[in-house]
């Protein structure tokens, strides 16, 4: 494990080193990438730290985690939360990725919407451009669901610069790996739910557009992905086929991408659960797919309870180095913690702080691997949720239950109570599931504990919704002191392409 200390005399150390230049890499990009007003704006707002700041080691290797809707207010709940299970009070506890050198705020507006969702979002860190919701790696010209106006206007990934290079690549998520996160690293669509060929319209087929798995598998850029893990088995499958758990497969088409991915690759395996996985041996196996579920992987709380069995994100990100780490040239890995997001939606903080946990565990697993010397490491989150931590709970009153608040220096016995005369939680949402039309639901009998409590919220909705607040970058290795301020989301990209001199930039 490496300190916060030993993480700062690495950075201080390579402070003496000059900065690589991305021109004998330059690759030729998309005009609809190059000519963006995003994409220029990010790469000036970078080249001109790059110009005045001091200089940095190239990052040989790049490591990309994305918290899905992992908002600040996640992040300190999760913290206290991670220190209460360890039997402290929680609050000066630190997640793995909080002890990081250098940090920013990420702005996550997209071209058409103040609150996004994740396909834009990610498409901005992945590219370096701005786009319209709903859209994986295309321009803001194109249009949702129109595959002929995506034509031309496909933009290049930082995945896909790493490809170029001959580097190795690798996505991770405990979402569908065909989901919005993981799918704008390698796919290029202007309809993030065209995850299997069933999901195509007519216009699509006819004016050649492929769905996501596809591309995953048969469009993959360079030699193809050296390692792809996480949910969405069934999209890879025929609907003519059940899996080993039960459920049939999605695609219309007839194809088995799981076995394409042997054919394709060399030295390749494919996985489904984690006895198969536990037994990959990453010496002898160059392309390795994992799909454990045939949806979304399981809640990091509920895990244990899975038959067939799933590893960890901390287990998936620590194989995938080892798998990766093999190409002299170097990788890129992206990380997504994909069920924080899902488990805000439910209303349900218990899973998605147990899910914030289970990501600064993959990023402390990965730490324990890697070399900041050469390996950059970012985490930050592609948007926030309308979770809110209110009332004026004592320290160490735990993070899940009702509000007590201080009686000197030990916890008042007697919950808070509003104005309604009822107690309330620390933990909230402004809108969602948890929300009741008429009086509140008196909570002084309920274990507001328990993983499948909903906390309260304001304005009943099915869902409860994204939230439009800057995000945290948190970042170590070259290239991190990049990261001050607040700078717009797109500059991510700009930031991984200068560290990694992957050879994407005008400058």
């Amino acid at each position: 494990m490496k300190t916060l200390p030993q993480v700062l005399a690495v950075l201080t150390t390579a402070v003496a080193t000059a900065l690589v230049s991305t021109a004998a890499n330059a690759a030729v990009l998309p005009a609809a990438q190059t000519q963006s007003n995003w994409f220029t704006a990010g790469a000036e707002a970078v080249a001109a730290k790059v110009a005045e700041a001091r200089k940095t080691g190239t990052a040989k290797n790049i490591i990309f985690f994305v918290g899905d809707g992992m908002g600040v207010s996640t992040l300190t709940a999760a913290r206290i939360y991670q220190g209460q299970a360890a039997g402290n009070s929680g609050e000066d506890n630190r997640l793995s990725f909080e002890t990081f050198p250098y940090s920013a705020l990420s702005k996550t507006y997209s071209v058409n919407q103040q609150t996004p969702d994740s396909a834009p979002t990610m498409t901005a860190m992945i590219t370096g451009v701005k786009t319209e919701d709903g859209m994986l790696s295309v321009s803001s010209e194109s249009i949702r669901g129109n595959c002929l106006s995506s034509k031309g206007n496909e933009l290049k990934t930082a995945l896909e610069l790493a490809e170029d290079l001959g580097k190795s690549t690798g996505i991770i998520s405990t979402a569908r790996i065909t989901h919005a996160t993981p799918a704008a690293t390698y796919a290029h669509t202007p309809e993030r739910d065209w995850e299997a060929d069933s999901n195509l319209t007519a216009e699509a087929v006819a004016n050649g557009c492929h769905d996501i798995a596809y591309q995953l598998v048969m469009d993959a850029p360079g030699d193809g992905l050296e390692v792809a893990l996480g949910g969405g088995r069934s999209y890879f499958l025929p609907n003519t086929v059940t899996d080993g758990e039960g459920a049939k497969g999605r695609r219309a088409d007839g194809n088995d991408l799981t076995a394409a991915w042997g054919e394709k690759f060399p030295h390749a395996a494919y996985v489904w659960n984690k006895e198969a996985f536990d037994k990959v041996d990453v010496s002898t196996t160059d392309h390795l797919l994992g799909l454990f579920e045939a949806s979304h992987m399981q809640y990091e709380a509920d895990r244990a309870d899975d038959t067939a069995g799933e590893p960890s994100l901390a287990e998936m990100t620590s194989k995938a180095i080892d798998i990766l780490k093999k190409n002299d040239k170097g990788y890129f890995l992206m990380v997504e913690g994909g069920r924080i997001d899902h488990a805000h939606h439910a209303g349900n903080a218990a899973r998605a702080l147990a899910d914030t946990v289970a990501l600064s565990d993959a990023v402390q697993a990965a730490m324990d691997k890697v070399d900041l010397q050469d390996t950059l490491i970012i985490v930050s989150a592609d948007h926030s949720h309308t979770f809110t931590i209110a009332g004026y709970p004592a320290r160490g009153n735990p993070i899940l239950g009702l509000v007590h608040e201080p009686n000197d220096e030990t916890i008042s016995t007697s919950p808070s109570l509003a104005s309604d005369g009822l107690p309330y939680t620390t933990l909230g949402y402004t809108n969602g599931p948890g929300a009741k039309t008429g009086a509140r639901e008196d909570l002084t009998a309920m274990d507001t504990t328990d993983v499948d409590f909903l906390q309260q919220a304001q304005v009943p909705l099915s869902s409860e919704t994204h939230a439009a607040e800057d995000v945290a970058i948190y970042a170590a290795g070259p290239g991190a002191w990049l990261f001050q301020g607040s700078v717009e989301q797109n500059v991510i990209f700009h930031v991984m392409n200068q560290a990694g001199a992957l050879g994407g930039s005008k400058y």
